[in-house]
């Protein structure tokens, strides 16, 4: 890569990195009067955390656009002619945003909605495979965080599988593992509330 290459590339993951960090709980919030996420319960601007705070149907609307940042990120990495690297790394910035979002104090989500985003595009097989995973999971223990972390690695466990059965790149492999590494990092304190017994279960309807 020659310096304009690297120089595009890291303004990519920058970009990437700050489409990520849009809270849009927060920016949902605020448009349409509701209490703000951070206000409530875990203080996270996730889906689990919107749906407490403005219910569902809007908690939908906010995760929405969180899935689209997720696609965003790696469709601009497409635009800028960035291979499977760039793309991932794009990937990976816009989940990272979404947790340690600069708008909000490096404050966020858990990731869950942005990283299906990136999935979405990179690899929708993937995608098709964790979404009724998630539904399942949800409805069955109403546990969000547990939804999320059981999706998140069936969502990686696939992907390693079309790499091995593919022979596709090995960087897949590294996006998934990654990818699902950050997730369930940023989940450690829902993983030791749920073996503890006290994680909060969520409303499905409201």
């Amino acid at each position: 890569m020659d310096t304009g290459q690297v120089l595009v590339a890291v303004l990519v993951v920058v970009a990437a990195y700050l489409i990520g960090g849009i809270p849009f709980g927060v920016v949902v919030a605020r448009v349409t009067g509701g209490p703000d996420p951070r206000t409530i319960g875990s203080g996270r601007t996730g889906g689990a955390n919107t749906a407490r705070a403005l219910g569902p149907r809007l908690a939908l609307i906010a995760g929405l656009l969180d899935v689209s940042k997720g696609i965003v990120a790696v469709l601009l990495a497409i635009a800028v002619g960035g291979g499977l690297g760039l793309q991932i790394a794009a990937a990976l910035a816009a989940v990272f945003g979404h947790s340690r979002s600069i708008w909000i104090g490096f404050n966020g989500g858990r990731g869950i909605a942005p990283a299906f985003g990136t999935l979405v595009v990179i690899a929708p097989i993937a995608a098709l495979v964790v979404i009724p995973v998630f539904v399942l999971v949800l409805v069955i223990g109403r546990y969000s965080s547990l939804a999320s972390l059981t999706a998140t690695a069936i969502g990686a466990v696939v992907v390693i599988a079309m790499v091995v059965l593919y022979q596709l790149s090995p960087l897949y492999v590294v996006y998934a593992i990654a990818t699902a590494g950050m997730i369930w990092l940023f989940h450690l304190d829902n993983i030791q509330r749920l073996l503890n017994g006290t994680e909060r279960r969520i409303e499905l309807h409201r």
